[in-house]
């Protein structure tokens, strides 16, 4: 093997990692002073120089003349006689330059430096992938599916760096065979054991963010910012908006002419259901905004609780507690605050003394499965027991058992009362 066979297959490195040439020869140079080193210990007399323009390498070893009994060191010294034997015309005190061939490292040597080489240009390729995507963490890009697991797909972009899309970043809805293309956010970059591993996602509000940047002009410009978004991926995501110029109405430019903008967005995320909401710094109009289309009679916060009882008319409760209670959810979320909804009166005084609270049964059922059934609306006794078991558990994250105990435990407090 010989210079020329180093050198091109480091060319085909460069060519296959994109990595820029400057960069490669300084690290071929270091690969060679490795192999000088370990044959002559002390490299200061050598010169190594690569051309970057033709992509060739030479080695030369420097040597001061000296009478050939004053030579102490053979490495920085050489005998008159032995350098004559290189040029006729040489003389004591001046300097020889020999060429150094790669053949005289032996094979064994040679075939260290290229895996050296090999894994030192590795090395550069993943600090460079690493530095790149980095730089691009909360970005949107397309990547090609290259292999579907169980927890996660593998993609490939366009310089073939591995990316992954863990089960966990990807709508529920989602499915994807090899070859199709991926659009998703750049969620995190990691570092394990000197490998990078660029995880994407789709679920992250990031992505709902650029997707949204990329369709509202207003919004790439700045003159309207996304306050927050809260999100369960694929089913409803509730994003606020806020703008700097009273002349645009930060939600019409969103959603766009006959949601032209927005449509776009839904489809691209499984037809997810996106609230546009105008910002405002009063927390009871953002409490009224954030559970729409529902409409609020009247609602209670309590700062030191972080809770707030919301009362709406019964026709208005399922609206604001939402399919499998996501719409309440979301809006709890968004303003940092526990909602309860509550039910207003309908009946008389007789029908409001015959009803039971549920905090009245704090000391048979426990609190997180009253808070539970607080989030769909069912305050009292009554209202628990107007509706299915089955609807019951499908509402809430209470087991079916535990429906039917509770059930059980309200039931009997209104058979009492009949026998009393």
């Amino acid at each position: 093997m010989n210079s020329l066979d180093l050198i091109d297959s480091f060319s085909e490195f460069k060519q296959m990692k994109n990595i820029d040439r400057p960069t490669m020869m300084k690290v071929l140079e270091d690969v060679f002073r490795t192999l000088l080193r370990k044959k002559y210990g002390d490299v200061d007399n050598f010169d190594i120089i690569v051309n970057t323009d033709k992509g060739d390498l030479e080695i030369w070893h420097r040597r001061e003349i000296v009478e050939d009994a004053a030579v102490e060191n053979p490495i920085t010294q050489i005998g008159i006689t032995e350098a004559k034997k290189i040029e006729e015309d040489f003389d004591i005190g001046e300097e020889t330059y020999e060429k150094i061939t790669l053949e005289s490292f032996g094979r064994r040597a040679v075939l260290a430096a290229r895996q050296t080489l090999a894994s030192r240009v590795g090395d550069l390729e993943k600090d460079e992938v690493f530095k790149k995507y980095k730089d691009r963490i909360g970005e949107i890009l397309s990547a090609e599916v290259y292999q579907v697991w169980k927890k996660e797909i593998l993609l490939l972009d366009e310089e073939g760096n591995e990316l992954l899309l863990p089960k966990s970043e990807q709508i529920k809805t989602d499915f994807f065979k090899k070859g199709e293309t991926i659009r998703a956010v750049v969620r995190k970059v990691e570092l394990r054991n000197g490998t990078p591993f660029i995880i994407l996602s789709r679920t992250d509000n990031a992505f709902l963010a650029k997707l949204m940047e990329a369709e509202v002009p207003e919004i790439f410009d700045g003159l309207i910012v996304i306050k927050n978004i809260v999100r369960e991926p694929g089913e409803k995501a509730k994003v606020v908006v806020e703008s700097f110029d009273d002349r645009i109405d930060p939600v019409g430019a969103c959603v766009g002419v006959k949601g032209s903008r927005i449509h776009g967005i839904v489809r691209e995320l499984k037809n997810e259901n996106i609230d546009i909401i105008n910002h405002t710094s009063n927390l009871s109009l953002m409490v009224q905004r954030a559970l729409a289309p529902a409409k609020i009679t009247s609602l209670d916060i309590n700062q030191e609780t972080k809770r707030i009882s919301v009362y709406l008319a019964p026709d208005q409760v399922s609206l604001a507690i939402g399919k499998r209670g996501v719409n309440i959810k979301l809006a709890s979320r968004l303003v940092g605050f526990e909602i309860d909804v509550y039910r207003e009166n309908e009946g008389g005084a007789s029908e409001e003394e015959y009803d039971i609270d549920l905090e009245e049964f704090a000391d048979e059922i426990e609190d997180w499965m009253i808070d539970e059934l607080k989030k769909i609306g069912c305050d009292t006794a009554r209202s628990v027991l107007q509706l299915s078991e089955d609807e019951l558990v499908r509402r809430t994250d209470l087991e079916e058992e535990s429906i039917k105990e509770i059930r059980k435990i309200l039931q009997s407090e209104f058979q009492d009362d009949k026998k009393s």
